[in-house]
C-alpha cells in the first residue's frame, strides 16, 4: 500500500493502484485473450475492451463485464485482466472495459460507455460465443457504482447514450458490486476524498449540484425490475462507507429484489490477503448461481 500524504497527486497514485493497474498477465492454457477491441468511439476516444474466453467448447458461454475503479478519473481496464482470465478458466467469456474519465467527461458519460460495452457484447455474441441472456457485471469502487447503475437502469432511455448498437439491450442479469457508492448525497464527511472526487464527476458539490448527486446515485434508481445484486464491502472502508452497501441492499429487498451483502470485518478499500480470496470466491459463486443455472 502506498504511504503518501493525502494531496491531489498522491490520491491519484492511490486510486490508480486501487484500480488494480497491472503488468501483462500470463494467459492460461485453454484461454483465448484478445486486447484492444474497440467497442465505441464517442468524441473520438476509441474506447476499447479486453476479452478472455474458453479456447474450446461450442458455447454460448455466460459472460461477465468488469468495470475498473479509480474515483471516476483514473484507473485502467487492465486492472481486471487477471479476473477475466480466471473467469474464462471457469467457463465464462469475460471482458474488462475502458470508459471516459472525469473531469473532462462528467456523469453520465461513463454510464453511456458501460452501457455501450454491454450492447457491443450482445451485438458480437455469435463471434465470441456469448450467451446474451446470461450477461452479468462487476466492478470495484467507481466501477462498482457503474456496474450497479447497469443493474438498475436497463430500461431507462436517458442513460443509453449513442455509443453504438442501439438495437441491443443494455440490461444485465446480475451484478457483483465491490465497495461501490450508492448515495452520493451522503458521501461528504463519510469519505476521505468525496469532497475532491465528486465535484469533478458531477460538475459541482452538494450545494451547487445536488440534483446531479441524486441523479447519479444508484440508491434512487431502485425498482422491482433491478437485477439480483451481491454487494461486497469492508467495515473499515474510509473511501466508501460500509453503510452505503447496507442502504442499497435494504432498499433492493424492500422492492422484492434478490440482494445480498457480504461484509468483510476489518477490511478497507482494496481487499488484500484472505479478504481478496473471500471476495473473489464469493463473486465467482454468485455468477455461477445466476448465470450458469
Amino acid at each position: 500500500m502506498l504511504r503518501c500524504r493525502f494531496h491531489a497527486f498522491s490520491l491519484l497514485c492511490f486510486l490508480t493502484v486501487l484500480a488494480g493497474v497491472s503488468h501483462a498477465q500470463e494467459v492460461p492454457e485453454g484461454v483465448v485473450f484478445e486486447t484492444g477491441l474497440e467497442y465505441s468511439n464517442p468524441d473520438g476516444q476509441h474506447l476499447q475492451l479486453n476479452l478472455a474466453r474458453p479456447k474450446t467448447g461450442d458455447g454460448p458461454f455466460p459472460t461477465v463485464l468488469c468495470i475498473h475503479g479509480g474515483g471516476f478519473r483514473a484507473g485502467k481496464r487492465e486492472g481486471y485482466d487477471k479476473l477475466c482470465l480466471t473467469l474464462a478458466q471457469h467457463g465464462y467469456v469475460a471482458a474488462t472495459t475502458s470508459y471516459r474519465l472525469a473531469p473532462k467527461y462528467q456523469f453520465p458519460a461513463a454510464v453511456h460507455d458501460t452501457k455501450a460495452a454491454v450492447r457491443w457484447l450482445r451485438a458480437n455474441a455469435a463471434k465470441y460465443k456469448i450467451n446474451p441472456e446470461r450477461l452479468g457485471v462487476t466492478g470495484g469502487s467507481a466501477g462498482g457504482h457503474l456496474a450497479q447503475f447497469l443493474a438498475l437502469t436497463g430500461g431507462v432511455a436517458q442513460f443509453e447514450g449513442d455509443g453504438g448498437n442501439p438495437e441491443q439491450s443494455s440490461r444485465v442479469a446480475c451484478v457483483v458490486n465491490v465497495y461501490g457508492p450508492s448515495d452520493f448525497t451522503k458521501s461528504y464527511g463519510a469519505s476521505v476524498d468525496a469532497a475532491e472526487v465528486l465535484p469533478l464527476f458531477l460538475g459541482g458539490n452538494l450545494e451547487t449540484a445536488r440534483h446531479r448527486h441524486i441523479l447519479a446515485s444508484p440508491l434512487y434508481w431502485v425498482t422491482p425490475d433491478a437485477a439480483p445484486t451481491l454487494c461486497i464491502h469492508g467495515t473499515e472502508d474510509k473511501y466508501v462507507a460500509h453503510e452505503q452497501a447496507v442502504w442499497l441492499v435494504d432498499k433492493l429487498k424492500s422492492h422484492d429484489v434478490e440482494a445480498e451483502l457480504l461484509t468483510l470485518q476489518g477490511a478497507g478499500h482494496g481487499f488484500k490477503g484472505d479478504d481478496a480470496v473471500k471476495a473473489e470466491k464469493a463473486l465467482i459463486e454468485y455468477f455461477d448461481k445466476h448465470l450458469k443455472r
